[in-house]
């Protein structure tokens, strides 16, 4: 942490009033761990005890989205003090609403410099259940290295993916690479499969599953294609085992150099070119690629956000707490050191974050075009709409029976859940 961002948090402080004053608290949140996310932010609550007074441990959670969430609804449920400050995904606000302190007030003078539209999916019946922490579209990375030996250019279609992946990794198994794939992606039984699924079916203009206005739109011949394509790449481009991948079996398999192509979050970028790293200075990323009856990429919008529960014996602390991790200097450092990107707009224009990693603020126009999940429309339901996307896809990825087949049936499912209306 250099000089400069250790001024900007007593800034902060100063800002928030913390002062170490007597009658600190002591706080507990809960956080999951992609690559070396613990470890930095166990870095930013030493900094916000020495400035704060209060203590703060972190009670670690499963890497898993939807365990982690299984985990925060049996908490609020029972309306437990055991945690007072949460990161929730995007995606749960309307779900955990109820259970959240409105912190409209509290972030009153900070919240116009996040993105309006990160703002708003956090706004809740006129409430701000939970502040920006960091916001999410992912990449496809590629290796430079092998793409100029083999004479290729970064695809800008699924089927262009297929056949330089099928190229390249012929060519250097040949000359004794026997270890290289072409193709990881997150296939396994959770959230991250909804988020793949929704890019290649919305990248092939076969809609989100369920549009903006509620309408099941799962089961059509675009959806299905590239569902179908996406099965022939399992043993072939990709290897068996990435229909039991998330996100960091992902990126351990592409860090240690065995794949032409990922897809993954920005959180990866960083973590790639660290020290140790196979891939270290041998990868770039662009835009995820389009169908061939799309126009244009689709990346998942996701992010995470600071919550503080309503059932917290220390609200005005865990509130302290949620605004010190969600402010500026904090997420300029989680930039510049880790890729995370930033929900407060200037920072896509910061010269240092510029300097440090370049792909920030190249990919400020994915995050503007990110595709939303069917969360809103869905409400309450998201979670069991979206357990049904990700067995549907899995089925067909697993080579049990075909997209038609899968995507009608999930369309017959999805019109059962949502028989008495999305808001029942």
């Amino acid at each position: 942490m250099n000089s400069t961002t250790r001024t900007s948090f007593m800034a902060i402080a100063v800002a928030l009033g913390l002062n170490g004053a007597a009658g600190a608290a002591e706080l507990r949140i809960a956080a999951g761990d992609t690559g070396d996310a613990l470890v930095l932010l166990r870095e930013h609550l030493d900094q916000f005890e020495q400035i704060s007074g209060h203590s703060v441990s972190i009670v670690e959670m499963p890497s898993s989205t939807t365990d982690q969430l299984a985990q925060y609804r049996i908490w609020l449920a029972d309306e437990s003090p055991e945690v007072d400050v949460f990161f929730i995904d995007v995606i749960w606000s309307g779900l955990l609403a109820q259970h959240l302190h409105d912190l409209t007030e509290a972030a009153g003078d900070v919240i116009d410099q996040h993105i309006p539209e990160i703002v708003a999916s956090q706004t809740v019946d006129g409430r701000l259940v939970a502040i920006p922490y960091y916001t999410d579209a992912p990449a496809l990375y590629y290796r430079t290295d092998l793409l100029e030996r083999h004479e290729k250019v970064p695809p800008e279609t699924w089927a262009e993916l297929e056949a330089t992946a099928q190229e390249i990794m012929a060519a250097e198994r040949a000359a004794g690479n026997t270890d290289l794939w072409g193709f990881v992606f997150q296939g396994g039984l959770y959230e991250g499969l909804t988020c793949n699924a929704l890019e290649w079916v919305a990248s092939n203009d076969g809609g989100s599953f369920i549009d903006a206005e509620g309408r099941i739109t799962a089961a059509n011949p675009n959806a299905a294609s590239i569902l179908d394509r996406v099965a022939g790449w399992v043993g072939s481009i990709a290897p068996p085992g990435v229909i039991g991948y998330r996100e960091e079996e992902s990126r351990v398999f592409w860090q240690t150099g065995n794949a032409v192509f990922m897809r993954n979050w920005p959180y990866a970028y960083a973590l790639g070119n660290a020290e140790g790293s196979a891939v270290a200075g041998l990868f770039d990323v662009v835009p995820l690629p389009r169908g061939s009856m799309g126009t244009a990429s689709a990346g998942t919008l996701g992010g995470w956000n600071a919550a503080v529960s309503a059932y917290s014996a220390e609200p005005e602390a865990a509130t302290e707490l949620a605004l010190f991790l969600t402010s500026e200097a904090v997420q300029k450092d989680r930039a510049i050191r880790y890729t995370f990107l930033p929900t407060i707009a200037s920072l896509y224009d910061d010269p240092e974050i510029a300097e440090a990693q370049p792909l920030i603020p190249a990919w400020r126009e994915v995050v503007e075009n990110a595709v939303p999940r069917p969360s809103a429309p869905t409400g309450i339901h998201y979670s069991q709409v979206s357990q049904e996307i990700w067995t549907a896809a899995h089925n067909t990825i697993a080579g049990r029976g075909d997209a038609a087949g899968n995507l009608a049936e999930l369309e017959r499912r999805l019109r059962f859940i949502s028989a008495r209306g999305w808001g029942s």
